[in-house]
């Protein structure tokens, strides 16, 4: 098979040989960490509207009872629902990882596949965590492969996720290079998500990420029935890039497969926002730290950003729900000034805060060149601030806080975790520092279907 000439099936092959032998020590390692970091993120998912919405919508339809859980509300059910509902509760709070280079969270579609497949199989920590690599590596390619253009229009999370979702399965499922093509295949052909939500404040970004799981689930599954999929169903002539890019790269999808491991490059979110917020986020608390501003007295902020942050972030000028003020540069800045910090719980009531409200018009979004060449690779932030004397001052963030080289320790990560975990009462403090120990020793885990107690309280 040539890698170049065929680079699903050469991926495909790769995914299903992956072994828990082959993952270096510090892949192992951050894997445990980027599954704290989604569980948290998942727990704080809890009583959001669009969370409810599928909950009810898996009790109507689903079974009454199964093995995979749906961590919300701790009720059992098939793995199929459990992972449609846990993938839309861990991207509401907007505090899942992110992946620079592909603008892709796989925490969102990868694990809430790799949980509900483990605990409907009764396997291993280990088990989870290569098949969670798999899942990784391939919807992070897949999303460089299809390139800047594809994200102008396409939501990465929903696309690239569906596909990473089914490797994720595939794994577990034991299928081979073939199986696991045809699975990729089939899960690119439903392969969805567009931006235009984002003018509405409509809840897609939630469905996207919960069709992603369980399209993945779907695909994989029916791979394992002997369903065929498309074999080149990303390079293929009317294959994904045919219909949803013009810019991709089929060389990102091979790029060093087993020795570059894309999971390293993921980022964890520090701010409970749009990711493109978070670099003139640190930079204003950057700037305001070194110059001890008064935020009354700013008359103006100019957040440099780059093209991608002006399309994601630019049609929500007026928010008119808090999911949308979390792509608002406005209310994010207006947070960080007057709160000092933009976590989940500041913006429960931003959107009735005058002050907050008249801060976000003093902030306007602009082009700059220089930071526009060095994304997606490094997301830069600068902000230049005008005070109500005439003086200006500015700052610059080279790498974001959660980036890989600016990353949060496990302390911060369990703070985190347990933050959230308590944000709307979905877990105990004692209880999240239970799951912590459980995640920091997931290798050593003989079996994921417990690691959190049911409904009623027991195992």
């Amino acid at each position: 098979m040539d890698a170049v000439s065929e680079p699903t099936r050469a991926l495909a092959a790769f995914l299903a040989n992956l072994r828990y032998d082959d993952l270096p020590a510090a892949v192992v390692a951050r894997t445990e960490e980027l599954f704290l970091d989604w569980l948290g993120s998942c727990l704080a998912g809890r009583g959001a509207r669009p969370v409810e919405a599928l909950n009810h919508f898996a009790a109507v339809m689903g079974p009454g009872g199964g093995p995979s859980q749906i961590l919300v509300n701790r009720r059992r059910t098939s793995p199929y629902f459990a992972a449609l509902v846990n993938a839309a509760a861990s991207h509401v709070v907007e505090q899942d990882d992110v992946h620079n280079g592909s603008v892709f969270h796989p925490a969102t579609v990868v694990f809430p596949a790799a949980l509900a497949v483990c605990q409907e199989l009764s396997l291993s920590g280990r088990d989870l965590i290569v098949a969670s690599v798999a899942g990784y590596e391939a919807g992070i390619r897949v999303g460089e492969f299809l390139g800047r253009s594809h994200y102008r229009v396409f939501h990465t999370t929903g696309t690239a996720g569906t596909l990473a979702a089914a490797a994720t399965a595939a794994h577990l499922l034991n299928l081979d290079g073939e199986q696991t093509c045809h699975a990729l295949g089939s899960a690119g052909t439903q392969a969805a998500g567009l931006w235009e939500f984002l003018r509405d404040a409509a809840d897609s970004k939630q469905l996207h990420c919960a069709k992603a799981a369980g399209d993945g689930l779907l695909a994989a599954f029916l791979a394992r029935e002997g369903i065929t999929g498309a074999r080149r169903i990303l390079e293929g002539e009317q294959g994904m890039a045919a219909g949803m890019s013009t810019d991709a790269d089929p060389t990102r999808l091979v790029d060093r497969l087993g020795e570059r491991w894309a999971l390293l490059e993921t980022s964890f979110k520090y701010h409970a926002s749009c990711r493109h917020t978070h670099p003139s986020a640190d930079a204003l608390q950057r700037l305001l730290q070194e110059h001890a501003l008064d935020p009354g007295r700013i008359r103006r902020v100019r957040a440099h950003v780059y093209q991608a942050a002006m399309d994601v972030l630019g049609p929500v000028t007026d928010p008119r729900s808090v999911h949308q003020a979390k792509f608002s540069m406005g209310t994010v800045l207006a947070l960080i000034a007057l709160r000092g910090r933009a976590g989940v719980e500041e913006f429960e009531d931003c959107l009735r805060d005058s002050a907050i409200q008249a801060f976000r018009e003093r902030v306007e979004m602009v082009l700059n060149p220089e930071i526009e060449a060095a994304y997606p690779a490094r997301w830069v932030g600068l902000v230049e601030v005008e005070s109500e004397s005439g003086e200006t001052f500015s700052a610059r963030v080279d790498s974001p806080k959660g980036d890989p080289d600016n990353t949060l320790t496990r302390t911060e990560l369990e703070d985190k975790a347990i933050r959230l975990g308590r944000f709307r009462g979905a877990a105990r403090e004692g209880e999240m520092r239970s799951l912590i120990e459980t995640v920091w020793n997931l290798h050593r885990l003989p079996d994921v279907r417990d690691l959190l107690a049911d409904a009623s309280g027991t195992p």
